[in-house]
């Protein structure tokens, strides 16, 4: 997108008659969740139901027959990268996986920006995961070509959250009045960022439990509370458990702590186990972004509450949508 919100050049030159100019998303980056106005997510959520059903009647189309994804991963992701390939692979397009770009040409001192101008000239649209804040911008600011981001360092993960608010939805039939804990590492961890952004749209009482080393950074406690919201901040899980609607768990990122010492000190904080879900709602919703590693108890998958799997797959819908959108076909 331009700096004044008008379409990049290149969405005028590729429309065929049959695309939809007109959707609020076309030709459009995807970088911050602050660009979804309750309009837009409504709208995206109508979408990526019907991919749902494609899904299911037909497991894919030719929505995007000709269209090419480049996957641009500065930094390692199972789920993210291969949602993005299924979602392309689903609609008839084609991806290019850049999945190790430290072996790249980045390795012999290529810019970012350069990378970007190289990899559109072979594909339509553009993810980018960068381990720097502000990575997902500098890449829109020098493309033509739509730019999406899927996780700039400890900053936004978009698509995660749109999954994510996505899923609450789905499980609980609204979004409207819920309590909701966000668990974890909730310093670095840019998928808590992003959906806390997302859900202050809504009446939402939020519930932010952490180690005091891994608290929500002041700034985004002071954006939810100048909203008008309920904003507690709490260590322990117990004292939030039996009143939340969702819990959103985390898990602690070794990879973002300097100090390993302090990593051992909070690695094993905190764990969902069938003990603390007797404590719950019969009705809640237990979320997390995988990877787990060791903070939800395999004993607790079987749980109907467990939504963290169909959350992983919605992820596809949604990104399937958000494809078709921005590449004029929803």
């Amino acid at each position: 997108m331009s700096q004044n919100g008008t379409p990049k050049p290149h969405a005028l030159r590729t429309a065929q008659p049959s695309d939809n100019m007109n959707n609020g998303f076309f030709g459009q980056d995807i970088i911050s969740v602050r660009q979804f106005s309750p309009e837009k997510l409504t709208y995206i959520f109508g979408v990526a139901d019907e991919m749902e059903t494609l899904v299911r009647r037909f497991g894919s189309a030719d929505m995007l027959s000709g269209k090419v994804l480049a996957n641009l991963f500065y930094e390692p992701s199972t789920r993210t990268a291969s949602s993005f390939m299924a979602a392309m692979v689903r609609l008839g397009g084609r991806v290019i996986p850049i999945n190790e770009v430290h072996y790249s040409s980045v390795s012999k001192g290529e810019s970012l920006p350069d990378t970007i101008r190289t990899l559109e000239c072979y594909a339509d649209i553009i993810v980018l995961r960068h381990p720097e804040v502000g990575a997902a911008q500098i890449a829109a600011d020098y493309a033509a070509k739509p730019i999406i981001n899927a996780g700039d360092g400890i900053g936004e993960h978009p698509t995660q959250a749109l999954l994510d608010l996505y899923t609450i939805r789905k499980e609980l039939g609204r979004l409207d009045g819920l309590k909701v804990a966000m668990v974890g590492d909730l310093k670095y961890g840019r998928t808590v960022h992003s959906l806390t952004r997302l859900l202050s749209r809504y009446n939402t009482e939020f519930y932010f439990v952490s180690p005091p080393i891994l608290r929500l950074p002041e700034d985004m406690v002071a954006e939810v509370k100048a909203r008008g919201l309920k904003a507690v901040e709490v260590e322990d899980v117990h004292e939030v458990i039996s009143d939340v609607d969702v819990l959103y768990v985390t898990r602690v990122q070794k990879e973002r702590f300097s100090d390993l010492a302090l990593y051992d000190q909070v690695k094993d904080y905190y764990t969902v186990d069938p003990e603390l879900m007797k404590m719950a709602k019969p009705k809640m919703a237990l979320m997390h972004p995988l990877p787990r590693v060791g903070e939800i108890s395999y004993a607790v998958d079987q749980d109907p509450r467990a939504a963290y799997f169909r959350q992983m797959e919605n992820g596809m819908f949604i990104r399937m949508a958000l494809l078709a959108a921005v590449l004029g076909k929803a």
